[in-house]
């Protein structure tokens, strides 16, 4: 019921209940209440652990079956970003995960930081990491360091300039993982392609040292343990300069690497997926721990859908990311309406099912840009200024505003 809920574009728990209710007269089951009171108990009961552990195996399940012509170059590979999402305004909420220090109390949304492995093969989800937007530790950097276990040795990892830093490149060279990042801004303007040793045009090894000064979030062992120097590649394909300790160019060409690192974009278009076509840019839970709970079954539903699409790439012949996200939604949502209940995994006709969701298909747009902006108009409505509670006691005593009556 949990994830049929998030799945639902009504996600409140009255909805869920009531299909539920419906659901079981049709099956000739006594009429049962629709009061929501029970529903939300057992949501609250489930293990905090259960959602991630099944969110993580299906997300290695699938990355482990996955073909080896969704890899790069017989390479797993592994996208990371971060993501924020709003929460309720509830004091428990603020206290776990504060709003931005630029909203006035009362005026703002807690915000929560989540950054995902995803693996660009077959995209499921493999680990997440969520904390407050802002504080000690609440940077991207801190939550990749910890899910470092989740890469395994002949990964490749790519993420964009948050990235490319020393400590992190000495931490997946130590697990035999490679990295492909953008070069931070800053840095651009020091990259000069004449020092190191040339590869090519604007192309060419350096060696960077480590910082004479520990970072405040490490430790001093760790510090110790990290080499005095480290060997990377920087070069410029596309318009943009990549960092990678991908060295050799024969293997690794600047151009391969250049088109690996547009596929980086998939993971904006996962997000894209989650946030808005699964309603996770606004969560409904009230409390930190019902929060982290409802992001893993966000999470874990999303899984359950990218292995829809990579049964049915397999039958079709196809790659997964070939494969509309939302139309499978919309099936599987059409699916579960008519077959619901355990039989929707086993029916006869589920392979049926596959073939509808192989026949729409995503075109390539490669090199696409999209303006930051909307064009429909909001509702012309004044920013709320003062606290909800405010607003509303200065309307009971003096009315709306004449401009909004």
């Amino acid at each position: 019921m949990f994830m049929a809920q998030v799945l639902n574009e009504d996600r409140s728990c009255q909805k869920v209940v009531d299909e539920t209710a419906v659901k079981q007269v049709l099956k000739g089951s006594p009429v049962c209440s629709t009061n929501t009171g029970a529903y939300c108990k057992a949501r609250q009961r489930i293990p905090p652990a259960l959602p991630s552990t099944l969110t993580r195996y299906t997300g290695q399940l699938l990355s482990a079956n996955a073909l080896s012509q969704w890899h790069w170059k017989s390479r797993p590979v592994r996208l990371v970003d971060g993501v924020m999402s709003r929460l309720p305004d509830t004091e428990a909420n603020q206290a776990a995960y504060p709003q931005p220090g630029s909203q006035k109390p009362g005026l703002g949304f807690p915000l929560c930081r989540m950054v995902s492995i995803i693996c660009l093969g077959s995209g499921a989800v493999l680990d997440m990491a969520s904390g407050p937007c802002k504080g000690k530790g609440s940077d991207e950097q801190t939550l990749l360091r910890s899910m470092l276990d989740t890469l395994q040795p002949n990964d490749v990892l790519v993420g964009d300039a948050f990235y490319a830093t020393y400590f992190l490149l000495c931490a997946l060279k130590d697990k035999g993982v490679d990295g492909v990042f953008e070069q931070y801004g800053a840095r651009k303007l020091t990259t000069d392609f004449s020092k190191g040793e040339l590869l090519g045009t604007r192309d060419h090894i350096i060696t960077i040292q480590k910082s004479p000064k520990k970072p405040d979030w490490m430790e001093q062992d760790e510090y110790d343990r990290a080499p005095d120097t480290l060997r990377v590649r920087e070069l410029k394909t596309g318009g943009k300069i990549l960092v990678t300790t991908l060295l050799c160019p024969q293997k690794t060409h600047k151009v391969a690497l250049g088109e690996l690192y547009k596929d980086r974009w998939h993971i904006e278009m996962d997000f894209r997926n989650i946030k808005t076509t699964m309603g996770m840019e606004t969560l409904s839970c009230r409390t930190p721990s019902m929060v982290e709970k409802e992001i893993w079954i966000y999470l874990l539903a999303y899984n359950l859908i990218r292995l829809l699409m990579a049964q049915s790439a397999l039958l079709a012949n196809i790659t997964p990311r070939q494969i509309s996200f939302k139309h499978t939604v919309q099936l599987w949502i059409a699916w579960q309406g008519w077959h619901g209940g355990q039989r929707s995994f086993n029916h006869p006709n589920l392979g049926e099912l596959f073939t509808l969701i192989a026949q729409r298909q995503i075109g390539k747009r490669p090199g696409r840009i999209e303006p930051r902006a909307v064009k429909r108009r909001p509702k012309p409505f004044p920013l709320l200024t003062k606290p909800r509670a405010e607003a509303r006691e200065g309307v009971r005593k003096n009315g709306h505003p004449k401009k909004l009556k």
